[in-house]
């Protein structure tokens, strides 16, 4: 399929950052799967990254990309710009019993800069493979805390390039959601803390590494926690009950160690993740009338099936 704009010299703007076109995305997310992007912009700045949304053209879709953890990229690939934060947008800073950290700061860095600066109550972070940008987003969370109990402020740019300032009633947190719009760019969070001993905030650091690497299989190309736990029930319990350990499509696996993860076991394809996935949910509604919602974020256009000679 022929990307929305092909021609960067007509419709992209000037931009000090690095503007791609045609971009691979396999190689950047966890899973390994997935079309290319039609372009990719890391901005230098703010500055930048306010320029490029307000002078691209509005019918262009406008997707973040953090590490690739937790996003499963369709085969056809993503339709529109794919922008991505470096350095600039990794600072931290700490005032007081806050710290102000940029939205492409991996999460286990800053639960590390937390507890370095005697600042607990970011140790889950260290158990979440991602960056502050999509924690934001999905208001991701582990044992027992999320981000909703340490967000003060976050700053995000709309699709015009506007600059908000929000509250955590802004952002509308909810069990792994925000109600902020898809296309905005988060490149800042303030998150309230508490003083706490380093040696201390540390061992439980490493009590919540030793217990996601002994649950989760996190040497395999996987893309973290497939589906959001429904209202009082666990996610993983509900796929075991309907035998969902273990089942494949293709290359792609439900994982033995952790049945809400999937799994590429080499060669997957989206479409396979994406399928066996779809079959668990089907599974589980049929059993237990719940439909498990997606954690995972499925970015992009299916591939369609090319015809045989017969056809």
């Amino acid at each position: 399929m022929s990307p929305i704009l092909t021609d960067k010299s007509d419709v992209m703007p000037e931009v000090r950052g690095r503007l791609r076109t045609d971009v691979r995305l396999d190689k950047v997310t966890w899973f390994q799967v997935g079309g290319p992007a039609d372009y990719v912009f890391k901005p230098e700045d703010d500055e930048d990254l306010v320029e490029f949304l307000k002078n691209i053209s509005p019918e262009l879709p406008v997707y973040a990309l953090g590490v690739g953890s937790n996003i499963l990229v369709r085969d056809g690939g993503i339709r529109g710009a794919v922008i991505r934060l470096g350095r600039h947008f990794a600072k931290m800073t700490t005032v007081g019993e806050k710290i102000t950290v940029g939205a492409g700061a991996l999460d286990g860095n800053v639960a590390r800069f937390a507890a370095d600066a005697g600042l607990q109550g970011a140790e889950f972070l260290s158990g979440i493979p991602g960056s502050i940008g999509g924690a934001l987003r999905m208001n991701a969370g582990a044992y027992g805390a999320d981000m909703s109990d340490i967000v003060v402020s976050a700053i995000a740019y709309d699709r015009q390039g506007e600059r908000h300032v929000l509250s955590p009633k802004d952002m509308g947190f909810s069990y792994r959601h925000t109600d902020i719009p898809k296309d905005w760019i988060f490149t800042q969070a303030t998150l309230q803390l508490t003083a706490g001993d380093t040696q201390d905030i540390l061992g439980r650091m490493a009590d919540v590494s030793r217990n996601r690497e002994e649950s989760q299989p996190v040497r395999s190309r996987t893309g973290g926690s497939t589906f959001a736990n429904p209202p009082g029930r666990k996610a993983w319990e509900l796929i075991d009950s309907v035998k969902g350990r273990g089942l494949t499509v293709g290359d792609a696996m439900v994982s033995d160690k952790h049945c809400n993860f999937l799994i590429n076991k080499g060669t997957a394809k989206a479409a396979e993740l994406e399928a066996v996935g779809e079959e668990v949910r089907r599974r589980v509604f049929e059993a237990h009338d719940i439909l498990l919602r997606w954690e995972i974020v499925r970015l992009g256009e299916m591939m369609l099936p090319e015809k045989g000679n017969n056809e």
